[in-house]
């Protein structure tokens, strides 16, 4: 039988207190199997103690496009950053990059300084670094991406290539337009992190699942339209000789966040605020999701046990 090996990432952890909470509720309900820090998070300092007192495995985050930046210098006077000092934004990051208006030296510096406060907080660096809002696929990101894993030993990221994305007519046109420029993203940088030796788990999932859209089914046939086409279409189809596949569900559970509490320096986006990301936290821990993984044979884990 073919053995399944699926990680679970609550994204965002480090959010605000109540993100916080609710991650490691469904971390300590057997929900989660891993989390991705935000280090320029209101709660980032409590998320890395929550980690360490309940030993739940912690990657970077690594976030361009929200908040203010935790390199020093480039907290006042940077290309990274808007007129009011944060930020541009998710969309308003693609289009100043899409400019020619982000100085990918200070992307690299940002970057890099992020890893280093990563490490202050948690005493260790992350197994596996990815991007918030997708940021690290981008164009010229991605190459400097690449490369910060790299000079730390940063094995693992995420590719947000979900198959089966384009069936899912729930999804609003708009909301897919953008997911569509992630997987084109995605595509182009394959290449770029093979090359600098990072890795990443055979099978995305996370986007046709999210918020409103998540239920036990359409978690079960995300992963059952990923599995169907995994020889053709996955670029680490090597792992069907091995007998094992590995897939990272991506999630964003929580208690939704009551402003002025939360964010990454701005304050919680409507995002955070959402009922769906408790919608999200009580999908998750519901009993049958969880029976299902031992009838399928499908074992929880996270980065470091790959």
């Amino acid at each position: 039988m073919l053995q399944v090996k699926l990680i679970v990432t609550g994204d965002d952890f480090g959010y605000c207190p109540r993100r916080n909470q609710g991650i490691v509720e469904c971390f300590l309900a057997g929900a989660i199997s891993n989390v991705s820090l935000l280090v320029n998070g209101s709660a980032a300092a409590d998320a890395a103690k929550l980690a360490r007192r309940h030993n739940i495995p912690i990657g970077l985050h690594a976030n361009l496009s929200e908040g203010s930046p935790v390199c020093e210098v480039l907290k006042t006077n940077s290309s990274l950053l808007n007129e009011d000092g944060f930020f541009h934004g998710k969309m308003g990051f693609r289009t100043a990059l899409s400019k020619g208006l982000l100085n990918m030296s200070e992307v690299k510096q940002e970057l890099k300084a992020q890893v280093e406060l990563f490490r202050e907080l948690t005493g260790h660096l992350p197994p596996h670094m990815d991007g918030h809002q997708h940021i690290h696929v981008l164009p010229e990101v991605r190459h400097v991406f690449a490369e910060v894993l790299e000079e730390y030993g940063i094995k693992y990221t995420r590719v947000p290539i979900e198959p089966g994305l384009h069936n899912c007519d729930w999804i609003p046109q708009s909301l897919m337009d953008f997911y569509l420029g992630v997987e084109e993203d995605s595509f182009n940088t394959v290449d770029v992190f093979t090359r600098h030796g990072i890795r990443w788990p055979d099978i995305y999932i996370g986007l046709s699942t999210m918020g409103k859209n998540m239920s036990v089914s359409t978690i079960w046939s995300a992963i059952d339209a990923a599995m169907a086409q995994l020889p053709s279409e996955a670029p680490a189809a090597p792992a069907l000789r091995r007998r094992t596949v590995t897939i990272e569900l991506m999630v964003h559970p929580g208690y939704p966040s009551v402003p002025p509490v939360g964010g990454c320096g701005e304050g919680p986006d409507d995002f955070s605020q959402s009922w769906e990301r408790l919608h999200e936290l009580q999908t998750l821990i519901k009993p049958e999701l969880q029976s299902q993984y031992k009838t399928r044979n499908i074992q929880l884990c996270s980065f470091k046990d790959l």
